[in-house]
């Protein structure tokens, strides 16, 4: 499985930004798919999973009340809206695929895409 994803750019605190993730074909074995970043100098640390229905997530505490994800199943594409954004989400973001939302929220990962960085700044 091939994951691209798009969508990163500069936006001004506050702003917004919808990120993609397109993969290549749905996987045999795993059903769900997730967000992470990576700050500088960091470990990725996980942002949000979805299962492959598009019906169940888990997010980051930090990210709770701005940022969504969901999934369009029929495209074999993931989203991330990302709302009301601050210097602090500035990272590299990779989408990423695993067995379940769960094991995706402990950094249980089988397939990743290449990061889109996202910059919020003044």
């Amino acid at each position: 499985v091939q994951l691209q994803a798009s969508g990163g750019d500069s936006v001004q605190p506050g702003g917004s930004l919808r990120l993609s993730c397109a993969a290549s074909a749905r996987p045999d074995s795993y059903f769900a798919m997730g967000w992470f970043r990576q700050f500088p100098g960091k470990e990725r640390e996980f942002v949000a999973s979805i299962n492959w229905l598009g019906v169940s997530t888990i997010y980051q505490d930090s990210v709770k009340g701005r940022f969504t994800i969901s999934r369009a199943s029929a495209e074999n594409t993931m989203y991330l809206q990302m709302n009301s954004l601050k210097p602090e989400d500035t990272a590299v973001y990779y989408c990423a695929v695993g067995a379940n939302r769960q094991s995706l929220s402990r950094g249980s990962v089988e397939f990743w895409g290449k990061g889109t960085q996202v910059t919020v700044s003044s």
